[in-house]
């Protein structure tokens, strides 16, 4: 018994000495061990900005109009015969539409050409009467006072062939006026007048509607503080105004689907209505196929202005503090720098950046998070050819001047 409690002492202080011969060796693989490695720069995505010419635009709520609407009336009293058009098909001017009964214009115009006749006969045995008294009067065949009074006769007569002549063109003008013809090229109305109804009684009297549909006008209201705001702008010389051809008109259908034809401002009113605080503004648009149709309401964008060496920047990029806006961007070294800029609306996905920036500043774009100022990042470059598309093809701003206003106060 006592030799079998000696080897088990013995085996447990070889244990212990192989535990404490293993830990002195792990302290001293420790000790040799390399230092951590330093971390890697965080990767961020960049692009580069080139300032460029964008449009701005405000967005507007109109009402269309016809280009040209004329009313077709009456001009002579008679009983309504016929209509000569379909309802709601185009007409072209002097094209007729419908027909008074002319049988009394025909009757009249009738009696003047006789009541001209008679002037004329008149008139021919006047004037054969003074012409003989003229040419006796030399051998005091006939005295002075019956040739004054024959040439008074004369005179008079003469007269009465062209008061003749007046009537007979008033009552030809009249007989005209039984055939109601088109004022203008358009879309005709609908008849108001039946067949068979006494017109023309006192005061004209309106038949149908013609409207001109193509072009077509679509008319809205612009903010006073909105026309401040652009002067102030183009006084500053951020902005240049936009006229003629620049100033667009791109419609946006009820359904929300946009119009495939742009067209321009044609009007703006020189004053603002103390009631409302508008001015008036007109574009004008083409409408070949009669898509747009009078009384319809629809929103608008209306390029405004164009903004000078501006930069179009992802709305990703553009942060915002306290402070104001500001993007991150890195230099040649790859250290990020913060930049304050100045917005003037969006532009499509863009923000239209005014000042800040300069030619060819490297703009984080994603990697944000891990981007601080003053770090070093590693950069890569993305394509900006989707922003120089949208550039070129004058995509129409988002927020226009009414964003300009907005985004250039918190910018501030």
């Amino acid at each position: 018994m006592r030799l079998s409690r000696t080897v088990n002492r013995c085996a447990w202080s070889a244990l212990l000495a192989a535990a404490a011969a293993s830990l002195a060796g792990c302290g001293s693989s420790g000790q040799g061990a390399p230092q951590a490695v330093a971390s890697a720069p965080p990767p961020v995505t960049v692009t580069a900005v080139e300032p460029q010419q964008v449009p701005l635009t405000g967005s507007f709520t109109g009402r269309l109009s016809a280009y040209r609407e004329a009313n077709v009336l009456a001009r002579v009293s008679g009983v309504l015969l016929k209509r000569l058009y379909r309802e709601g098909s185009k007409v072209e001017a002097g094209q007729p539409l419908f027909e008074i009964d002319p049988a009394p214009y025909r009757a009249a115009l009738d009696a003047a050409l006789a009541a001209l006749a008679q002037a004329r006969a008149n008139a021919a045995n006047a004037h054969a009467t003074a012409q003989r008294d003229r040419d006796l009067i030399a051998s005091h065949l006939v005295s002075e006072q019956q040739l004054d009074t024959d040439e008074a006769a004369e005179r008079s007569t003469a007269a009465a062939v062209k008061q003749a002549q007046a009537n007979v063109e008033s009552a030809r003008i009249n007989l005209g006026y039984t055939n109601v013809t088109s004022p203008i090229s358009g879309i005709a109305g609908e008849q108001q007048v039946t067949e068979g109804a006494l017109v023309g009684q006192g005061t004209p009297t309106l038949l149908t509607t013609i409207d001109q549909l193509d072009p077509i006008y679509v008319n809205f209201d612009e903010p006073a503080t909105q026309l401040e705001q652009l002067s102030s702008e183009v006084q500053s010389g951020h902005v240049i105004a936009a006229s003629g051809n620049q100033a667009k008109v791109q419609l946006t259908m009820p359904d929300g689907t946009p119009y495939g034809i742009a067209g321009v401002l044609d009007f703006r009113a020189a004053t603002v209505d103390p009631s409302t605080g508008t001015a008036a503004l007109r574009g004008i648009l083409p409408n070949p196929d009669h898509t747009l149709l009078p009384g319809m309401y629809v929103t608008l964008r209306l390029t405004v202005a164009f903004a000078q060496q501006a930069f179009l920047v992802p709305q990703a990029a553009l942060q915002r503090d306290a402070q104001g806006a500001y993007v991150l961007t890195v230099g040649t070294d790859d250290t990020v720098i913060e930049k304050r800029v100045s917005t003037e609306g969006t532009s499509g996905v863009d923000w239209i950046v005014s000042s800040g920036l300069a030619a060819g500043d490297r703009i984080i774009v994603t990697g944000i998070q891990s981007a601080h100022p003053g770090a070093k990042v590693a950069a890569v470059e993305e394509s900006t050819a989707s922003t120089k598309t949208s550039a070129a093809t004058g995509v129409t701003p988002a927020t226009g001047v009414q964003g300009m206003a907005a985004a250039a106060d918190s910018a501030r």
